[in-house]
């Protein structure tokens, strides 16, 4: 098992930045996949940015230019670096851990953004 503790979320106000985390615990092996997802209530989960463990990062097209994705082997820990915010990147943020054969997620951090 594996779990994802994330932090870092909270009330930010639009132009600022946040920085998200999260870390993972368990029965983690090397090779595997940690990213950050967003939610709207009602909706299905969405991409925002993965990154393996040798730094390959994807991004999706609404993330590129002001969030950057990173990770931390040695802590076992993905970050999210929020910069410029907008009122539309208010959401609940899910990390995940991805590796062959199954999949895990954080509890969720909420993100507000207020202009």
């Amino acid at each position: 098992q594996v779990q994802l503790v994330e932090s870092g979320g909270g009330l930010a106000q639009a132009g600022g930045s946040l920085r998200l985390s999260c870390q993972a615990s368990g029965s983690i092996f090397s090779a595997n996949v940690m990213g950050w997802y967003r939610q709207d209530p009602g909706k299905e989960r969405e991409l925002v940015a993965t990154i393996t463990t040798v730094g390959g990062t994807i991004y999706a097209t609404s993330a590129r230019g002001r969030i950057t994705i990173s990770r931390d082997n040695a802590k076992n820990t993905v970050y999210q670096q929020m910069n410029s915010l907008k009122r539309e990147d208010t959401d609940v943020y899910y990390c995940k851990l991805g590796r062959t054969g199954d999949s895990y997620w954080g509890q969720g951090a909420q993100v507000t953004v207020s202009t």
